[in-house]
């Protein structure tokens, strides 16, 4: 393992981006974040990526923000960087033109919490823990808050942030934290499988799609089918639905060109 806070390895249309600060399991420091940041801005016109997966080294996922740190700032200006950039980053995630996958192992708590439900997607270990436990230091995690209550029911997301309790890995699968709780000896083939398996479609089609997903959840059903069917006829003319189409009729795999 290298000195870097950020480990990036790209394999066949995979970037892998792994959280580097194993002694503090994986805090995320403001050097970290602003790192985390510049490598997601990276991929958006890198047409060889088509998803990202994040992880963390050592011992767990992410143990939210670095408290170590702040404390020994200690200035509002400071706080106010370290949230605004934690959002920063996390809208970078939702605005990327490729899916991205949580790939948790160990906890996941506040920041790492949030960062785990701004993902796309997010698979486990059936061993690993989740939580906001801002409350129990009198710092109730208002930012992961925005994350959380977009990805699962008002009264689960309150349970978590008045609580401060940790959850197990069935009980974030419950209520739609997490997609997938594994086995902890099975979370790298099947987090390594589920993203090759996005990586084999067109680029193209999935930044439609994610954008698309992100633009209509929140809107009226009406506006929602009026965008989306607006969306769909464009989608039909890119070359890769051309291309995908044809590709069905005469049963042959198709030939991205990800546009």
């Amino acid at each position: 393992m290298t000195d870097s806070l950020l480990i990036r390895h790209d394999d066949d249309g995979v970037c892998t981006l792994t959280l580097n600060r194993p002694n503090a399991y994986n805090a995320l420091s403001l050097e970290l974040m602003q790192e985390l940041i510049t490598a997601l801005s990276s991929i958006k016109d890198d047409l060889s990526i088509r998803v990202v997966l994040i992880q963390g080294s050592g011992k767990g996922f992410c143990a939210g923000h670095d408290l170590k740190q702040m404390l020994g700032e200690g200035t509002e200006a400071y706080y106010q960087e370290t949230f605004e950039t934690c959002s920063a980053m996390m809208q970078e995630i939702q605005s990327l033109p490729v899916p991205v996958i949580a790939k948790v192992h160990g906890v996941a708590t506040a920041a790492g919490c949030q960062l785990v439900a701004t993902c796309d997607l997010a698979v486990s270990s059936s061993k690993s823990r989740f939580a906001t436990p801002g409350v129990n230091i009198g710092l109730f995690c208002s930012t992961p808050m925005v994350a959380i209550t977009r990805s699962v029911a008002p009264k689960h997301a309150m349970e978590l942030l008045l609580t401060g309790d940790l959850i197990n890995a069935e009980r974030a699968e419950s209520i739609g934290l997490i997609n997938w709780q594994v086995d902890e000896n099975e979370l790298d083939s099947f987090a390594n499988n589920l993203a090759c398996k996005i990586a084999s479609k067109s680029r193209k089609t999935l930044s439609i799609g994610k954008q698309a997903f992100y633009q209509q959840l929140n809107k009226p059903i009406s506006e929602a089918y009026s965008q989306c069917s607006s969306i769909m006829t464009e989608n039909m003319l890119i070359d890769d639905a051309q291309e995908g189409i044809d590709a069905f009729i005469a049963k042959r795999p198709p030939s991205w060109k990800h546009q």
